[in-house]
């Protein structure tokens, strides 16, 4: 019996060891593929950075430029309105496309709802549903009894 207790006791050890170094090793490999996509990161940060710096110059040179031939004030608002459109056009351009299906627009189910589904930024609205809900009666819940029926605790017939 003492015997079984202490191979009892060299497994659980044996165990305990097996884990640790799982845990070790799992860890190490962990962390140096976190240092990789640490470093990929601040190079991703540094490059944004440089290129923001590269459209800020390039949007005063568009600026100076128009300055040459127009007033300062008007050079700057032609550059504010074309890094606007530019904006838009990014923008959109990260949008995901909608998926068309029955209520795509231009496939109007209801006289006018054309006209209702799209908003002022041109955007499509949720679909509407083809049916209005139905209304009066709730259907009765399956654990309550039919009405006019004998309900479980009416008497009923003894045999």
């Amino acid at each position: 019996m003492q015997r079984l207790e202490h191979m009892q006791h060299l497994d659980k050890h044996l165990v305990d060891e097996l884990a640790q170094v799982a845990r070790e090793s799992v860890r190490d490999e962990l962390r140096e593929q976190a240092r990789g996509q640490r470093r990929k990161a601040a190079l991703y940060g540094a490059s944004g950075a440089v290129a923001l710096y590269a459209g800020a110059a390039v949007a005063l040179a568009v600026g100076l430029a128009l300055a040459l031939v127009l007033p300062g004030w008007a050079a700057a608002l032609i550059t504010a309105v074309i890094l606007g459109a530019l904006a838009y056009a990014l923008r959109n351009a990260a949008r995901p496309s909608p998926v068309p299906g029955p209520g795509a627009p231009g496939q109007a189910s209801v006289p006018g709802q054309q006209g209702a589904e799209r908003g002022r930024t041109g955007g499509v609205a949720p679909p509407v549903p083809s049916t209005p809900p139905a209304t009066g009666a709730v259907p009765p819940r399956p654990d309550t009894p039919a009405p006019g029926a004998p309900g479980p605790d009416a008497p009923g017939p003894r045999g």
